[in-house]
């Protein structure tokens, strides 16, 4: 399929309701993304070709995966809405012009994660099995596995048990 078709189906029909959420990663592996049996919402935005994403895993609604730089999202991860996991940034240009040279860099959600609403990921975090991301926090770092992090920048809060 021409780039052209797989960008015009990524940004009308993959996130519209006319897909049953269930069957979603369905359409996004027949267009080449790597994506296990998982669970996708309808307005989920998916920019750029390298997103991988493993099984169980539930997307919610008015999600945006920039897929800019690799962005893995592992098995058993819940994104809650209005989430954005960003892999681009731009370099700080002259003072003519400070948007500067975009660049990636990847992003890793590792397994078991939970983030809540409004999250936001910068490019180039890996969040640590089994972290919980508090709604409204924005990560900047990397996070280490098995805790809560929450506020602006994302701080670990304290540490969450195997058993939960």
């Amino acid at each position: 399929m021409k780039t052209w078709a797989v960008d015009v189906v990524l940004g009308s029909i993959v996130p519209s309701s006319l897909i049953p959420r269930r069957q979603r990663w369905r359409v996004l592996r027949a267009l080449g993304f790597e994506v296990s049996r998982c669970s996708i919402a309808s307005d989920v935005f998916i920019g750029g070709r390298c997103v991988v994403i493993g099984q169980r895993t539930f997307i919610n609604r008015d999600v945006l995966l920039d897929g800019t730089a690799p962005l893995r999202i592992a098995n058993d991860v819940g994104i809650g809405p209005g989430t954005h996991l960003l892999t681009s940034t731009h370099d700080i240009g002259p003072s003519s012009r400070r948007l500067g040279q975009v660049r990636g860099l990847p992003v890793l959600i590792e397994e078991g994660v939970w983030l809540g609403a409004r999250v936001t990921v910068l490019p180039g975090v890996t969040v640590g099995r089994g972290c919980v991301v508090a709604a409204g926090a924005v990560v900047t770092q990397d996070c280490a596995p098995d805790g809560l992090y929450a506020g602006v920048p994302a701080r670990r809060v304290k540490s969450v048990d195997a058993t939960g």
